[in-house]
């Protein structure tokens, strides 16, 4: 199994749909709103669905011409792409995948900063996922205004339920520590009580 980049798989999961030309693929990914998760630029789209071609998950239907825009080739799924598509859709969905987040590193060092900076910083980070939060209402939205089906944009909503969870553990964990709910010094480990001697008299 080749191994693909998230814009070749991409790439594939339209051509699933129907075939393109890799223009049409690149306006399409910005119509969903997909440029959020994966960075996709025309040139680079070109040469991952050429890539696509020399596996044998996609073949050129034909070249054609529309006025004076430049020839443009529409390219299809191919039957080892498809099973390619299917089978890493259900890895990528089933099997949680190791990941090392810089937020989640930031978070197991977090001591090291006063409790104050530490507040600030995380009510910080939750009011720019808030912005960011509004930013997909706003594309979902959209997307609901141009009758897309639902299913083509469920990314969007679950990225926007992620944002929403982490903005709750981020206020909630920020008040904790304003409150001195967490305790933000003393020792890593608190001593142990100490034990009453056993009496062994009888």
């Amino acid at each position: 199994m080749a191994s693909l980049t998230p814009l070749a798989f991409a790439a594939l999961g339209l051509l699933a749909e129907a075939p393109m030309h890799p223009y049409e693929m690149f306006q399409t990914m910005l119509h969903r709103h997909e440029d959020q998760n994966v960075k996709v630029r025309p040139s680079t789209l070109y040469h991952q669905i050429g890539r696509l071609v020399d596996l044998g998950y996609a073949e050129a239907l034909g070249t054609a011409r529309e006025g004076n825009r430049p020839e443009r080739t529409t390219y299809a799924i191919t039957d080892h792409g498809r099973a390619e598509l299917d089978a890493g859709l259900r890895r990528m969905i089933a099997e949680p995948a190791d990941e090392y987040p810089e937020f989640q590193l930031a978070v197991s060092h977090v001591d090291n900063l006063t409790a104050t900076d530490a507040v600030t910083a995380l009510r910080a980070r939750a009011e720019a996922l808030r912005a960011e939060r509004a930013g997909y209402d706003e594309a979902a939205t959209g997307l609901q205004a141009k009758q897309l089906a639902e299913r083509y944009w469920l990314d969007v909503s679950y990225v926007r339920g992620m944002l929403t969870a982490q903005i709750e553990w981020l206020t909630a964990t920020a008040d904790r520590i304003a409150s001195g709910d967490i305790p933000w010094d003393g020792p890593a480990v608190p001593d142990p009580a100490p034990q009453k001697d056993q009496d062994t008299t009888r």
